[in-house]
């Protein structure tokens, strides 16, 4: 046989096989999966009983649940409802109670009203009677007059009888009568009130004066025209001097003061009017040494940075000032110069102290007068802040003091108080005179400036040598600028009587040998001591 032939009977044979093969296995499958769905039947069914079994469970569960919080709502709103109808009836109690006074006391108001009426009826009464009773006394009192004065006619025209002048002008002759004797005691008068007047006001102005000085006498520092800069060695002085020179050339160019290097051990003297750069030379000099680096260029560099901390430090001794004189809202440009007034000096007195000094005596001053103390110390205060002005315009220092004051918007009293001090201005106030009073009295106060110092000085020292010489004298202090002399004696030596014959002679020895200004008061004092020690 032919091979392709024998191969297509080949395929035909395996696919009538294949045919029967897969009849065969998809009877086998189909039976299986009859079966396997009858299975499926089954477990379905009794998961649907179950599923209705629970169902079931859980729907009267749920009906259990609904139940109970119907039953719990309804509790709920019973007591919800049960307390607004608490309120309800409480609002409406408060409501009545409230309702209730309101007529009780429309009731009390209409009663105190009906009785006020009742009242203003019984007093309409009552002022008729009176009123009734006036009329019939004006009516008499209207006839009596018209008696009286038909009287006084007759009275007088008896008295034009037998004066024989009428009664015109007997009136122009007392009139001119009193008139004459008022004017002459009115003068007298007047003249005795003007005298005094003036006499208590002299007496009144020296106390005032006496006791301000008394309050404010306080020891005043002496500015010198040199400083003196401490050296830890001789051997520092040619480090500031330099090679030929030239350190101490530079410092003074930079400072503009004196630098005296003399024989004075471990000392060098800075000389100079300006006490500003007299202290710019000093600090800088202390720098200098610190550092030890001591050079022209160095020189320059330190000075420039003493200048700025000196300037700061004028600024915080400004602000100071002012906190402690109790001076507010004052400008930032017045304060610099109040500080700066610390640096400057008017015959050897310190310009700061005797302004603080001048301010206080303004205030104690305008206090016992009655006017407006604070603004008299703030003027004492500015009084000769044109001494320190960073400007020199041909203006006189109480002028540019008034400029200055004007242009940081002090007020008009300040103003003229400030420029009239020396006369140079009209004075509008009358703080104005105060403020030039209380600069002569600091100013000329005993031991204030240099010219006066010296007699001031033996003075003092000649009033406590005076009373020391006595017997019977421990100690005596001059106080109160001189005005008071304190005497203290031994107890064991003098007894109370010889303590007033003390006084009374040291008092008659001052007057009779001493030359000093107004009065001295002697006050001898005598002191008992009892001690005794327990063992």
């Amino acid at each position: 046989m032919d091979p392709s032939i024998i191969a297509i009977i080949s395929g035909v044979v395996a696919l009538i096989i294949g045919i029967v093969i897969g009849k065969m296995l998809s009877k086998a499958n189909v039976a299986k999966q009859i079966a396997d769905a009858k299975l499926i039947e089954e477990k379905a069914k009794a998961l649907e009983d179950k599923t209705r079994t629970e169902a079931e469970l859980i729907r009267k569960e749920a009906y259990n649940t609904a139940e109970s919080l119907k039953k719990d709502k309804m509790m709920e709103a019973k007591e919800h409802f049960l307390k607004l109808k608490e309120e309800h009836n409480k609002e409406l109690e408060q409501r009545n109670r409230k309702i209730q006074e309101s007529e009780n006391r429309a009731k009390q108001t209409e009663q105190s009203l009906r009785d006020k009426l009742a009242n203003a009826g019984k007093q309409e009464k009552e002022n008729e009677v009176i009123k009734n009773k006036l009329n019939e006394q004006l009516e008499l009192a209207v006839i009596k007059r018209q008696d009286l004065e038909k009287a006084h006619e007759e009275h007088i025209a008896k008295l034009e009888e037998v004066s024989k002048i009428s009664a015109d002008e007997a009136r122009k002759q007392l009139v001119e009568q009193l008139k004459s004797k008022a004017q002459t005691d009115a003068m007298a008068f007047v003249k005795q009130v003007a005298d005094e007047a003036k006499l208590k006001a002299n007496k009144e102005a020296k106390k005032i004066v006496i006791q301000t000085i008394q309050r404010t006498a306080a020891e005043t520092a002496i500015e010198n025209t040199v400083s003196v800069f401490n050296l830890t060695s001789d051997e520092q002085k040619g480090q500031i001097i330099g090679r030929e020179g030239r350190n101490i050339r530079a410092l003074e160019a930079a400072t503009g003061v004196e630098i005296i290097v003399d024989d004075t051990p471990e000392a060098i003297v800075i000389s100079g009017y300006d006490a500003y750069k007299r202290e710019i030379a000093r600090l800088s000099l202390q720098r200098l040494v610190t550092d030890g680096r001591i050079h022209p260029a160095r020189i320059e560099e330190v000075v420039a940075k003493t200048e700025k901390q000196l300037e700061q430090q004028i600024m915080e001794i400004g602000e100071r000032t002012v906190i402690d004189l109790g001076i507010h809202g004052l400008h930032p440009e017045l304060i610099r110069l109040v500080g700066k007034m610390r640096f400057r000096s008017s015959y050897g007195q310190n310009l700061l102290q005797h302004s603080r000094e001048v301010a206080n005596l303004c205030a104690i001053m305008a206090s016992e007068l009655g006017l407006n103390s604070k603004q008299a110390k703030r003027a004492g205060l500015l009084h000769d802040i044109g001494k320190v002005s960073d400007e020199d315009p041909e203006l006189s220092h109480a002028l540019l003091g008034a400029k200055l004051c004007e242009k940081y918007g002090e007020a008009p009293v300040i103003v003229n108080a400030v420029g009239a001090h020396h006369d140079e201005m009209e004075m509008l106030f009358v703080i104005s005179p105060i403020i030039q009073a209380c600069d002569a009295i600091s100013g000329a106060r005993p031991g204030a400036r240099r010219e006066i110092m010296e007699s001031y000085m033996k003075r003092i020292d000649e009033l406590e040598k005076l009373a020391v010489s006595y017997q019977g004298v421990q100690k005596a202090y001059a106080i109160q600028a001189g005005r008071e002399l304190r005497v203290l004696v031994e107890a064991e030596k003098v007894d109370d009587k010889q303590v007033e014959e003390i006084s009374f002679k040291i008092a008659q020895q001052i007057q009779d040998e001493m030359t000093y200004p107004g009065q001295i008061k002697v006050t001898v004092i005598r002191e008992t001591r009892s001690v005794a020690v327990a063992k």
